[in-house]
């Protein structure tokens, strides 16, 4: 589906822009959710471009969200960081974020790391929690992928979070004595919070987290056969799992009160991506 930003010369001209501002890319890109922007400070040698120069990226709409790419280097590994990202609910649309994500693959990146704020489904996941998102539940079963062509649309998510990536993943938390909980997160659509009730069932299906993002992103990586990782901010007990009034805004404090570990962890783990992308 072609939308504004998904046309070939928004795409085209994207491309263009990332190769004459940064040259050759890195090999890895992070989307960076509610909680996680922190990330881009740890980075050195840092430069940066607002999303407004780039015709492919949609600029979010979400308090708590920048709009900003910025590439610069953890440890010796160089990254990519979107600071900010757009979801399904401000406009309807799940494939708002393909064309950021094609342009990256189309200028070389190779792998994309997605981050988010959740809610825990666990009561042994509690706020402040880390999780490592194993595999996932689209629940509103909708798809960015609707309306392109040809065989390669049907793409196997039998795998969508890559196996090698989530052992380094739980390596680097056992180095830094972070608890990193395995599991499965759930996309909801929103812009509500869920009711007790939907969290009930999706813990029936085996969700352990959920959100409102992440998802459509990973089917539009996979689709463009980029190895994903993901990783979720645990910042509230799910509706009817705690007598929290669920909000944006707590959402926003409790991701601002976990921000340090989570940021240095993610840090910790880009610079040590090494030693899995050996070529």
């Amino acid at each position: 589906m072609n939308t504004p930003t998904q046309t070939p010369a928004a795409l085209q001209a994207t491309v263009s822009t990332l190769q004459d501002r940064f040259e050759q890319a890195p090999d890895v890109a992070v989307i960076l959710g509610s909680g996680w922007a922190g990330a881009a400070a740890q980075l050195t040698h840092t430069q940066r471009l607002p999303y407004a120069d780039l015709p492919a990226f949609a600029a979010p709409q979400v308090q708590g969200h920048g709009s900003e790419l910025v590439v610069g280097y953890a440890g010796t590994r160089r990254v990519a960081l979107l600071c900010g990202r757009t979801h399904t609910y401000e406009h309807g649309d799940c494939a708002a974020m393909a064309g950021a994500i094609r342009s990256l693959q189309a200028w070389g990146v190779q792998t994309l790391v997605l981050t988010n704020a959740a809610g825990s489904l666990r009561a042994a996941m509690p706020p402040g929690s880390l999780m490592l998102i194993t595999d996932h539940i689209n629940a509103p079963q909708r798809s960015p992928l609707v309306g392109t062509s040809g065989n390669s649309r049907f793409v196997d998510m039998g795998a969508a979070y890559d196996p090698a990536l989530r052992a380094h993943a739980m390596e680097v938390a056992a180095q830094q004595q972070i608890p990193l909980t395995e599991g499965t997160y759930l996309w909801a659509l929103g812009p509500q919070f869920e009711t007790p009730a939907e969290i009930r069932m999706f813990a029936s299906w085996g969700a352990d987290a959920v959100g409102m993002s992440t998802v459509p992103e990973t089917i539009v990586a996979r689709h463009c056969g980029l190895r994903v990782l993901g990783l979720s901010l645990i910042t509230n007990m799910a509706a009817g799992l705690s007598a929290e009034v669920l909000s944006h805004a707590a959402t926003l404090s409790q991701a601002q009160t976990s921000e340090a570990q989570a940021t240095g962890f993610l840090g910790a783990l880009l610079a040590g991506l090494p030693v899995v992308f050996e070529r």
